[in-house]
């Protein structure tokens, strides 16, 4: 039996890409929702689940941050796809035909300039690869959509127009998670450790949390906080630092932190992408 890993989307959504570009010999599984997606490892459907954390455009994905440190699954590596998007249409319409397009809103967000300067109106639709699928089944020539490379070819639909994104540089950051960590492995461009925390109820916590990594010549890449359970008070704090926990520095430095939060829990340790160089 193949082994699987699990996203959430339509078959030819962008998460379903970047399965096909990190594990290119496992089975895509589609799922309704992340939350779904991840259930599918807990159930022992999936080995793996693909979730998107952030884009170079819109900035962090709010449900997953949410998930990552519920979700009871460790980060084993870190996928980073270029977002290219196409105008895709039935096939034998023409440009002059297309009067609609339609996808995710962060899409139609992207491509404001070309849709604008051809006159199409921008329609919402659930996801990329679903409104690629609602297109092929339509058969309608006034109505595209917005979607990747993929989804073209899973639906047989044609790319009228290539690479119409406004961002030349828009990119989305994945995660992939596994029921088991994976500590014995070093990656060629180095490690990233990524964690979520909760400082103590002191003045200055934070800077005191942080000190160590500075004084310790660890370089934190990534800072984010968002609130826990609704309230203003409790606020949870995601980290991601180059180098693994059992690397002396990184293991002083995480020392460190765990004096001044109240929770420390490492989401996982895995080979950085070669595209962060």
């Amino acid at each position: 039996m193949t082994a699987r890993i699990a996203f959430q989307g339509e078959p030819g959504a962008y998460s379903h890409q970047a399965c096909v570009k990190a594990r290119p010999g496992m089975e895509a599984l589609p799922c309704r929702t992340f939350e779904d997606a991840i259930a599918a490892v807990h159930d022992g459907e999936a080995e793996l689940v693909m979730l998107p954390v952030e884009n170079s455009t819109f900035g962090r994905v709010p449900d997953n941050h949410n998930l990552l440190p519920r979700s009871g699954l460790h980060i084993v590596d870190e996928v980073f796809v270029r977002v290219h998007i196409n105008l895709l249409v039935v096939p034998g319409a023409r440009l002059e035909d297309v009067e609609r397009a339609m996808s995710h809103p962060m899409l139609l967000g992207q491509c404001r300039s070309f849709l604008r300067q051809h006159g199409i109106h921008r329609v919402v639709g659930a996801d990329t690869a679903g409104s690629a699928r609602h297109v092929a089944e339509l058969g309608d020539r006034s109505l595209a959509a917005l979607a990747g490379d993929l989804a073209a070819e899973i639906y047989g639909l044609e790319m009228l127009a290539r690479h119409i994104e406004d961002q030349g540089t828009n990119t989305t950051r994945f995660l992939v998670l596994a029921r088991a960590p994976d500590l014995t492995r070093r990656g060629e461009n180095g490690m990233i450790t990524s964690f979520v925390f909760q400082v103590r109820n002191i003045p200055a916590a934070l800077y005191k949390a942080l000190g160590g990594f500075a004084t310790n010549g660890v370089n934190m890449t990534k800072l984010e906080s968002y609130m826990v359970g609704g309230s203003f008070t409790a606020t949870q704090f995601y980290s991601d630092i180059e180098g693994h926990p059992e690397d002396e520095n990184v293991r002083l430095a995480l020392e460190e932190l765990r004096y001044f939060t109240s929770m420390l829990n490492i989401l996982g340790t895995y080979p950085a992408a070669p595209e962060r160089r």
